[in-house]
């Protein structure tokens, strides 16, 4: 079943600016919050129930708090009562259908972009909206569901690598460009998954290549619109001077803003490739009903000559000549094999056949 690319907003009719309402897919899985605060020194890692539960920050650590399903308004309304969040940035947050961007708030910087996941088995692209708050000293990081690309970021952190002994906003990096780098691992089955099919569609094309070029092309469609929207946010986080990115951060997000180029140059790409295939079936196709049509062809034109003889021979006339002869029977057979055969000869000679 082929997915929507434009999600309904009917739900949000004539309520006013900053309304929390949620839009995306309904759930009534309960929201999972995980708390790491760390420094130089230590590190915790922590499950909570609840935003009450969230113990008070501290300047000289950094806080990350992640919180699987938006789709608890609750959940997000205490959020943001806990961190004085704008209520268009919670808007924001539970509309799952937003456009990549980045707003700034007073003390924080609010950021919006797609979270994607290859599925093997269905060939398509599961994207989940991902939304980043960055403060002075903590990192929110809210997604529609449990299952995240920050398994690295994480390892780092346990580590005690360098994401350690340095401030909010490299952490901010970090989970951009594990976002920005998962692209990558989904462009790869993409690819590996459309080589094939150029493959089939060489060798044997049938209408289920066709349906699937399809699928691909509504793939990539869907990928390059997560993908290229995040480009300007990468671009204003690497050039704009906001006092909750240092300037050596920004050298990280101009690193990012060059992969996402890269990412972008991949899916047009694929398309063109895609649209290269879908040209190649429909030749494939007119080919083959052309040397079909050619074969019928050859066969029509055999058979009207000898269709003439038979008929000519087959009128209920009694006086008509060669009826008599003992031998008027196989000579007309003969006659006819050797009218086919010189039709025959002629289309090869001529390279017809």
């Amino acid at each position: 079943m082929a997915r929507r690319l434009v999600v309904k907003r009917s739900s949000k009719k004539g309520k006013p600016p900053g309304s929390l309402v949620h839009i995306g897919a309904p759930s009534d899985a309960p929201a999972h919050l995980r708390l790491i605060r760390y420094d130089q020194h230590a590190l915790h890692d922590q499950p909570l129930n609840a935003i009450q539960a969230l113990p008070d920050l501290k300047q000289d650590q950094v806080t990350w708090l992640n919180i699987d399903g938006v789709h608890q308004g609750a959940v997000i309304e205490a959020l943001g009562e806990r961190f004085k969040l704008h209520p268009l940035a919670l808007e924001d947050v539970l509309n799952t259908d937003q456009r990549a961007k980045v707003d700034e708030y007073q003390g924080y910087l609010y950021l919006v972009m797609r979270m994607l996941r290859f599925d093997p088995v269905s060939q398509q692209i599961q994207s989940e909206q991902l939304s980043l708050v960055l403060g002075d000293n903590y990192v929110l990081s809210l997604q529609e569901r449990p299952g995240d690309v920050f398994d690295s970021v994480r390892e780092r952190l346990q580590a005690g690598r360098r994401i350690r002994f340095l401030q909010a906003d490299y952490l901010a990096y970090a989970l951009l460009d594990a976002v920005v780098d998962h692209y990558f691992a989904v462009l790869e089955h993409l690819g590996e998954a459309i080589e094939n099919l150029e493959d089939e569609l060489i060798s044997n094309p049938t209408p289920q290549t066709l349906g699937r070029i399809h699928h691909f092309k509504r793939e990539m469609l869907l990928l390059r619109k997560s993908v290229w929207p995040l480009r300007e946010v990468l671009l204003r986080l690497s050039r704009d001077d906001s006092k909750l990115i240092k300037p050596e951060t920004q050298i990280f997000m101009r690193d990012v803003y060059d992969h996402s180029i890269h990412v972008m140059d991949t899916i047009d790409t694929l398309r063109e490739l895609l649209v290269g295939m879908l040209d190649l079936y429909l030749s494939s196709v007119s080919h083959k009903m052309n040397q079909v049509m050619k074969v019928l062809t050859i066969i029509a034109t055999l058979f009207m000559p000898l269709t003439f003889l038979a008929g000519v021979y087959g009128m209920n006339f009694e006086h008509m000549p060669e009826l008599a002869w003992p031998w008027a029977y196989p000579a007309v057979l003969l006659l006819m094999l050797a009218i086919a055969g010189g039709l025959l000869w002629a289309f090869r000679r001529r390279g017809w056949l």
